[in-house]
Formats: C-alpha cells, sequence, structure tokens
C-alpha cells in the first residue's frame, strides 16, 4: 500500500512515517498542497494523509481537487 503524507509540521510528518514504516507501508512526505496534486501522478498512492492547514493552499481544497 502507498500512503502520501501532505504535512508542513516536520516533527508531526516523522512520526507519522515512522509508523508506516513500521508497518512496512510505502509512503512519501510532501509539504504543500500543489506538491500532493502532482503526487497524485508521479506517486499513485492509495491512500492520502492529509493536513487541513497548509502553507499554500487549503486542505479541503486538495482534497476536492484530488477526487475530481
Amino acid at each position: 500500500m502507498r500512503v502520501l503524507v501532505v504535512e508542513d509540521d516536520q516533527s508531526v510528518a516523522d512520526g507519522i512515517l515512522d509508523g508506516l514504516q513500521h508497518a512496512n507501508l510505502e509512503s512519501k512526505r510532501v509539504e504543500t498542497g500543489n506538491l500532493a496534486l502532482e503526487a497524485m501522478t508521479s506517486f499513485d498512492p492509495d491512500i492520502v494523509l492529509l493536513d487541513l492547514g497548509l502553507p499554500d493552499m487549503d486542505g479541503t481544497d486538495v482534497c476536492r481537487a484530488i477526487r475530481q
């Protein structure tokens, strides 16, 4: 399973990524909404863990764009 972690806070992301690695899940972290949208095609995740407060755009808007 591939997990895309969209989180701009390094300490929060580190904890999430450690847990995913411990569960033997392939994961990738990006810090912005724009990078998340790019990763949808380049990384092709099965699931997205999405922070709602991102520096470049609202996480809700990212979610809407992913669903389209």
